[in-house]
């Protein structure tokens, strides 16, 4: 499995700042209502649900909202770097930066848990990370994900 069977161009963004953790789980269902043609209210309430369980800031400015929906036929993902960093109650309490949402298929199952993986394995290298935070272009910032996972598989 590679990002680039997951997270499609389009889904990507650099944004200023976010208001509060709502707004960025709206902005994160805005972009999967748009890119993947998810319903938009079904999927903010799923990320909203899925975060009510425990916080998925997961450190080091990172954060993994997920959430399971009907009706999908694969994992797919959204990413947004944010110029600056927002409290989200991660583990290490710093502020993040850096957001991969993954949606999988009710019934996904072992690839949901795949692709948690693969995404948490390339956000926990500081090389990337550092890429990431340095670039505001979203075609930019799609490369420097998908091209990681790509270079993990080699």
């Amino acid at each position: 499995m590679h990002l680039s069977e997951i997270l499609d161009p389009r889904a990507v963004r650099a944004v200023g700042h976010m208001t509060s953790k709502k707004r960025l789980m709206q902005e994160l269902g805005e972009i999967a209502a748009n890119v993947y043609e998810m319903p938009l209210n079904a999927t903010v309430d799923a990320l909203q649900e899925r975060e009510s369980l425990g916080p998925t800031g997961v450190g080091h400015g990172v954060a993994l909202p997920h959430a399971r929906m009907d009706g999908l036929q694969s994992v797919v993902g959204s990413f947004i770097r944010l110029d600056k960093g927002m409290e989200f109650d991660a583990v290490d309490r710093q502020k993040v930066d850096l957001i991969f949402c993954l949606f999988a298929p009710v019934d996904s199952g072992v690839a949901h848990l795949k692709a948690l993986a693969l995404v948490s394995r390339t956000l926990r290298d500081e090389a990337i990370c550092r890429k990431l935070r340095s670039n505001d272009d979203p075609a930019t910032i799609h490369a420097i994900l998908t091209e990681a996972t790509r270079n993990q598989a080699a």
